[in-house]
Formats: structure tokens, C-alpha cells, sequence
């Protein structure tokens, strides 16, 4: 599989353009004008994937404004974003004051690609942007969207048909769209990357203990999808055997008061460390042996490919994009909600050092090739680029009322 591609988009039809209102003249000049929205900026994959996305742009060829529903999060530090808040409701009054505010944004900065990163901005991004007369207008599809309502993934998908391409993370997430009746025309697959320090050595955060292994999962607990509980589960079934094993579980959120009480109701005790939210997750990964991720639903997730970068294995259910990173040489899937089988597999690689050495070159080789952060910055800018050609004839902007 390739790390982005972009099936031929066709032509906007005669009658799309009469429902569309004229659009601003075209000159051909540089940087671009190009506006990102994601809802908010907190430490989620798709929030850490806007931030990369947006520092790493070539700056001599897009001129970058950033917009988000709620300008709040550990991610917003040291960003200029402009806030378009909702007030709690896509169809309430504010969200009308906001929808005018979002469409004079776009028309005087004169925006020639808009991009909405997520559910709520494709939902408010998107028929803004057609209305302002934007050229060139993307969403995204960044999870698998069996966790939406029906009704919610009826209405994307409708806001959907309205952009010139849709960015995946990956082929599951396309496939599921193209299920829905997207055209597949529409659908550009990109994988995340990962900055480059990423793929360097970090030092351990955890001290290594004398003959003992250790476990990690790396996730926010703020969702039962992401199924903490399956491995602390999964955890308790190891205990009576000679295997050494210490879990450990990066990442803070409200369940983590209920995790911690089945912790210590399955008897884990000091066998099952709760680091809370950590932003050294390289040196931490760095203590582990074995990663874990035994999530319901997931999209292309960060969490593994982190781990891969690191050189670690990782043991996941298979579900979504898990089976486009993880094969028989670098790591194991397990049905989802198999706690059975999920500890067999943690016990297998725990018992085999050379098998999981051999898994982690694997992986990082693996990371190395696909998920580079210049790969990814590449492959959006070549998109941006080309889409903008194809819809204006050049390489060009959108002349609005100017810089303001």
C-alpha cells in the first residue's frame, strides 16, 4: 500500500458550478492561502496530527491561517488560531452568528484551499466554504465512523459529496466511505507521520528491573473504545504463572478512577503502574518490551505507529487499520474483546526475546519507510497543489478582500 494516493478527481459540472456563487477572481501568486479547522486541541491523534500537519507546511508556498470550534487544549500553546464557536449546538443561534463570521473569515482572507480535519468542522467547514467561493475544499475522514449515529454519518457524508477530496488516514477508513456511496474519485488515503525524533533513541523513563518485563498501552482514557479494561483483564490472567511482567498505562482521562479500582479488585497491585498523561512518550515506550492497544474501533492509530517508530512490537485487536500496520513479523492481532486470546499472544512474545527483537527491528524499519512526518508533509502539499491546479487551471489563489 502506498503512503498517499489520489484517484484522478473529476471536473466540477456545469450544473455544480451554477448552484455555487461566482467565484473571486484567480491570480497566480504565492504562498497559497490555506485555511485548517479541527475542533479543538486536545492531546488526541487527530489533534497532534493537525499540529504537525500545520508546522510542517512549506511556508514560502502556503500562507496558513488555523481556525478551530473551541480554542482550548495542551495542543493550542504557541499556535495562532482564530475560534468560530458553536455554543454547545451545530443549529443553534450562535452557530449561525458563527457560520457568517466563518464565511467573511474565509472571503477576506481570501482562502483558496479550506481543509475541516474532523466530524464537527466538515459538518461547519465545508458548505461555508462553498458558499465563500473557496476553490478548493477537503474534509477528512480520521476514524472509522461506526462510532457516529447513522444519522450523524449520513450528514458528513452528505457535507462530503461537496468537497473536491476527502483525506483518509488509511484504507479502512476509505473503504467504509465508498461503503456509504462516496465516490471513490473523492477519497485521497494519507497515513499520519511522525516528526523525526520520533525514530530516535530516548531514554527510558521507567528504570529497568532486574528480570522483569514490562507492558504498556498508550492511550487517553476518556472512551471505553480504547478498552482499558480488556487488558487490565487480559493483565490478571498472567499473575499465577513465572512470567515477570509489569503493565503499565500512559494516558489520563475520567475512566482512569474506575480503571484504577478494577486494577485493584483483579489483585494487580504494584504489578500495574497509571502514569497519567505523559509528554515524554518516547522515553516511555523506551521502558517497554510489548505494547498493547485493544480497542472496539479504530482508525489509523498513533499509538501503534509510536510504538513501531520505537522499535517495540505491538499486540492489537484487529479491527480497522491494525491489520494495514500489523502482520505476523511485527506483532499479533486478536479478535476484538478476546481477553483470552489477548494474553495468550502477550505471553507468547514475552517468552520469545528473540522472536520480539527480530518484531522490533520489523516495526521500526517498517515506521521508517511510511510514516516520516517530510513523507506526510509531501504528500498534503502535493495534494493541496494539485488539486488547486486542476480546479483553477494554475497554480493559484483566491483573491479576496485581502489580508485583513
Amino acid at each position: 500500500m502506498t503512503h498517499s494516493s489520489l484517484t484522478a478527481l473529476p471536473a466540477p459540472t456545469q450544473a455544480s458550478n451554477r448552484r455555487r456563487p461566482p467565484t473571486p477572481a484567480v491570480a497566480e501568486s504565492r504562498p497559497l492561502p490555506l485555511f485548517m479547522m479541527i475542533d479543538s486541541f486536545e492531546t488526541g491523534g487527530s489533534e497532534r496530527q493537525f499540529v504537525a500537519v500545520s508546522r510542517s507546511l512549506d511556508k514560502d508556498r502556503f500562507r496558513l491561517h488555523l481556525g478551530c470550534i473551541q480554542a482550548k487544549g495542551a495542543l493550542l500553546d504557541g499556535l495562532d488560531v482564530e475560534e468560530f464557536p458553536l455554543g454547545g449546538n451545530l443549529y443553534g443561534v450562535q452557530s449561525w452568528r458563527t457560520r457568517l463570521n466563518l464565511w467573511r473569515h474565509l472571503r477576506r482572507r481570501g482562502v483558496a484551499i479550506a481543509h475541516a480535519f474532523d466530524f464537527y468542522t466538515n459538518l461547519l467547514l465545508i458548505p461555508q466554504a462553498r458558499l465563500a467561493g473557496v476553490p478548493v475544499v477537503i474534509g477528512s475522514q480520521r476514524q472509522l465512523g461506526d462510532l457516529l449515529t447513522p444519522l450523524q454519518f449520513r450528514a458528513q457524508l452528505m457535507v462530503y459529496r461537496q468537497c473536491d477530496a476527502v483525506v483518509c488516514n488509511c484504507r479502512a477508513a476509505a473503504n467504509r466511505l465508498i461503503e456509504g456511496g462516496l465516490d471513490n474519485k473523492k477519497i485521497a488515503v494519507i497515513w499520519n507521520g511522525l516528526a523525526q525524533d520520533g525514530f530516535g533513541a530516548a531514554p527510558p523513563a521507567l528504570p529497568a528491573r532486574s528480570g522483569w518485563l514490562r507492558v504498556g498501552m498508550v492511550a487517553r482514557m476518556n472512551s471505553r473504545v480504547k478498552n482499558h479494561s480488556l487488558l487490565l483483564r487480559a493483565a490478571a490472567r498472567l499473575l499465577d504463572g513465572d512470567l515477570k511482567v509489569e503493565f503499565v498505562m500512559a494516558g489520563d482521562g475520567p475512566l482512569r478512577p474506575e480503571l484504577e479500582r478494577e486494577a485493584s479488585r483483579l489483585g494487580l497491585g504494584d504489578r500495574v503502574r497509571f502514569l497519567g498523561d505523559r509528554r515524554d512518550v518516547p522515553s516511555v515506550l523506551a521502558s517497554l518490551d510489548l505494547t498493547v492497544l485493544p480497542s472496539a474501533s479504530e482508525s489509523l492509530s498513533n499509538a501503534i505507529i509510536e510504538s513501531m517508530a520505537a522499535g517495540i512490537p505491538v499486540v492489537a485487536t484487529r479491527v480497522g487499520a491494525n491489520a494495514e500496520l500489523i502482520t505476523d513479523d511485527r506483532g499479533a492481532l486478536v479478535p476484538v474483546g478476546d481477553e483470552t486470546g489477548l494474553a495468550r499472544e502477550i505471553e507468547r512474545l514475552l517468552r520469545n526475546d528473540d522472536r520480539r527483537t527480530r518484531m522490533g527491528s520489523n516495526c521500526k524499519s517498517f515506521a521508517e519507510g511510511n510514516f516520516s512526518l517530510e513523507k506526510m508533509r509531501q504528500s498534503y502539499e502535493a495534494l493541496y497543489t494539485e488539486l488547486l491546479h486542476r480546479k483553477c487551471g494554475l497554480r493559484a489563489v483566491h483573491s479576496g478582500e485581502g489580508d485583513r
